[in-house]
């Protein structure tokens, strides 16, 4: 799905431009027609799909400034552009400093629209990938920030907001990849213990001759090569959480130490005099069965119960293909940004597949594979032809790009006050953009002044709103097509507004 970028401006000839000028770029486009309803837009249902707002800095009923002043309260990380007729410095500092991404004079070239758009976007993803990272690094991260909106997540997010309100072990199941660690940490941030230690021990990757020194640490001397005094993970992480992961891969003997130090609450560090006390809030992992383990001899049946108070199973991505799409989205932005391509999206096409695919890596499988399109894409949005491994495994035939069918992908949108989002330009199924069909899905003939309005349409899109050229190429006057635009509801400007909106 590609980004929506809200065009914000009174003038209906500067919407009609900026949209064009935007939908060949591969984005979708809302446009609402002043700083009110624009503000509605932003705090309703829909306004979560809005990736930047283009804002029109002079406008009757409310001004950018104020639109700007008012953003900043609610929605401060969505990236605006300010555009305005009035290109003088101090108007461009003063939208700066209210919180505006870019400053564009009027008018300004579709090319620098669009390169002011994708580098606003392009910031916007990267700021939110280093707060993101920065809240990880912090161990603040909370399931706010995860990306998980199906109702299998919802459960799994459910229970971890109820298992951090207390220190009960938890024990998280799930294949490999799919973000028990992720859940883990979220856990961490949502509790008391936000803040302090997160330390990850991967229980498969430990050599084994180092396994107790890596868990419970080292007295300087103990050993042949303990030259230093070492703090195992338990007392790296005294006053926080200690991730187990995978669990079920650790070795018997040490199983028994580690109920031992779960149990009395502190570690006996190899070569120490004395136990260490130590204040952790154990979450383990595992993609193994452990309650078959526990039957098969291979895991102790007592530590499988101290693990195993809170059970949370995270499913696989197969089983909750409604994350899969804003995955990929997610995945397309930071990519995109980090690799400066500029790539918005998925097709529908590429959509289907990606949500019919079995995906037996899960969110990292998806997440590489996302990665690898991003990079040897060429277009603006990823198609079935970027995904020739998936493609193959489902048996579908990926064929090569489309060269149209990013603009084409979705309908470009206006807000009404009080209504739902009216359709502002026709659909075109066709190779060309500029194609115009003369028969309904029917296969009926369509009427006069339904062809007469698309060709208007289409002529408005193909010229960038240059009525004087528009009017040219149709072959009529200018008052003629003003007067058709009125008579046909395309159009709510006065013709003789036109000079004074040109040379804004």
């Amino acid at each position: 799905m590609a980004q929506t970028i809200l065009i914000v401006d009174d003038d209906p000839v500067q919407r009609r431009l900026l949209e064009a000028a935007i939908t060949r770029s591969g984005m979708n486009v809302v446009t609402a027609p002043g700083g009110t309803p624009a503000l509605e837009l932003i705090k309703g249902p829909r306004g979560e799909q809005i990736s930047l707002m283009l804002l029109d800095l002079v406008m009757p009923d409310m001004d950018g400034m104020a639109v700007l002043a008012a953003l900043r309260g609610t929605h401060p990380d969505l990236p605006v552009i300010v555009l305005t007729a009035k290109g003088g410095i101090d108007s461009a500092v003063e939208a700066m400093r209210a919180g505006a991404s870019d400053f564009l004079v009027k008018p300004a070239s579709p090319e620098r629209i669009t390169v002011s758009i994708r580098n606003a976007l392009k910031i916007g993803v990267l700021s939110g990938e280093v707060t993101r990272l920065k809240k990880k690094t912090e161990n603040r991260l909370v399931f706010e920030d995860l990306i998980a909106s199906s109702a299998e997540m919802k459960q799994v997010i459910r229970l971890g907001q109820r298992a951090a309100q207390s220190n009960i072990p938890i024990l998280i199941e799930g294949e490999s990849g799919a973000g028990k660690e992720l859940i883990a940490r979220a856990i961490q941030g949502s509790s008391e213990r936000a803040g302090k230690p997160f330390v990850t021990v991967n229980c498969g990757a430990i050599p084994e001759n180092l396994i107790e020194s890596i868990l419970f640490g080292h007295e300087k001397g103990s050993f042949t090569g303990a030259t230093d005094k070492h703090l195992g993970k338990f007392q790296e992480a005294d006053g926080g959480t200690l991730f187990l992961d995978e669990i079920g891969e650790l070795r018997l003997d040490m199983q028994v130490k580690l109920l031992r130090a779960l149990q009395e609450g502190e570690v006996d560090p190899i070569g120490s005099k004395r136990p260490v006390k130590v204040d952790v809030r154990i979450i383990s992992a595992t993609n193994r069965d452990l309650a078959q383990l526990t039957r098969e001899g291979l895991f102790r049946e007592d530590l499988y119960y101290r693990l195993n108070v809170f059970p949370i199973f995270v499913p696989p991505l197969r089983e909750r293909k409604d994350d899969i799409p804003a995955l990929a989205q997610h995945f397309i932005a930071r990519f995109a940004a980090e690799e400066s391509k500029p790539v918005s999206g998925l097709t529908l096409e590429a959509t289907d597949l990606i949500k019919r695919f079995g995906w037996p890596g899960n969110v990292r499988q998806l997440e590489n594979t996302i990665f690898r399109a991003v990079v040897l894409c060429d277009g603006v949005m990823l198609d079935v032809c970027d995904f020739p491994q998936i493609a193959a495994a489902m048996g579908v035939e990926a064929g090569v790009r489309r060269t149209v069918a990013a603009p084409m992908a979705s309908e470009p949108q206006a807000f009404v006050p009080g209504g739902p989002p009216v359709i502002a330009a026709q659909p075109v199924h066709a190779a060309s953009p500029y194609a115009l069909s003369a028969t309904d899905g029917a296969g009926h003939m369509r009427k006069l002044d339904e062809i007469e309005s698309e060709i208007i349409r289409l002529a408005i899109s193909r010229y960038e709103g240059h009525m004087s050229e528009v009017a040219r190429r149709l072959g009529i006057g200018r008052s003629t097509l003003y007067r058709k635009l009125k008579e046909l509801g395309l159009d709510t400007g006065e013709e003789a507004e036109e000079p004074k909106r040109a040379a804004s």
